[in-house]
């Protein structure tokens, strides 16, 4: 069985991308049917990222469209259990489960560390798209900023690049969103 279109959004904070992702995933699912899924990888861990979740969640349950949100902060390739192959679903976001992932556990960050890392980001991305119709993948572009200084900082963004690239050399299509105008960077939007 063929595997689902997979869609790779990216952009700055907020660019105006997951908006783009969301209105991509009700356009796929008024074509060909099937069930939004919005499998949210956020933690509320600052007042800030609570507001930016409310945000979401409301742009979600004002719209016209009937979502069903998953939680699933790590590991998200144990929630492909919840999908089938007639759901569209929007994962949101890449650099938000990049950093569950790092921080979860006291681990040095080793190259060994990082592989897999990456390996568990990706498999379950390709897990969760083994269960669908669409999927459409999100993440923010943080290679603008000068990252030379912390050496933190730097292996974050090189494994993040790492799975940016290995994401788009798979996908269907590849948006980079900036100020809100989506730039389609590989594929024929649909």
């Amino acid at each position: 069985m063929a595997a689902a279109s997979l869609i790779f959004i990216t952009g700055g904070v907020r660019s105006g991308k997951s908006s783009f992702a969301e209105k991509m995933a009700e356009e796929h699912a008024k074509g060909n049917g099937g069930q939004l899924n919005y499998l949210a990888t956020g933690v509320a861990s600052d007042p800030e990222m609570r507001e930016r979740i409310v945000k979401h969640q409301n742009d979600r349950e004002s719209g016209k469209s009937r979502w069903r949100t998953i939680e699933h902060s790590q590991t998200i390739g144990e929630s492909a259990a919840y999908f089938n192959k007639e759901d569209i679903i929007l994962v949101d976001c890449v650099t938000t489960l990049l950093n569950n992932e790092l921080f979860s556990c006291n681990q040095e960050w080793d190259e060994s560390f990082l592989a897999l890392v990456m390996e568990t980001i990706i498999s379950g991305i390709n897990k969760i798209r083994e269960k669908a119709k669409v999927l459409i993948v999100v993440s923010n572009e943080v290679f603008y900023e000068s990252i030379a200084e912390n050496e933190l900082v730097f292996s974050y963004s090189r494994i993040l690049g790492k799975i940016h690239q290995q994401l788009v050399k798979e996908a269907d299509q590849a948006f980079l969103v900036e100020a809100g105008i989506p730039i389609n960077m590989k594929g024929v939007r649909k």
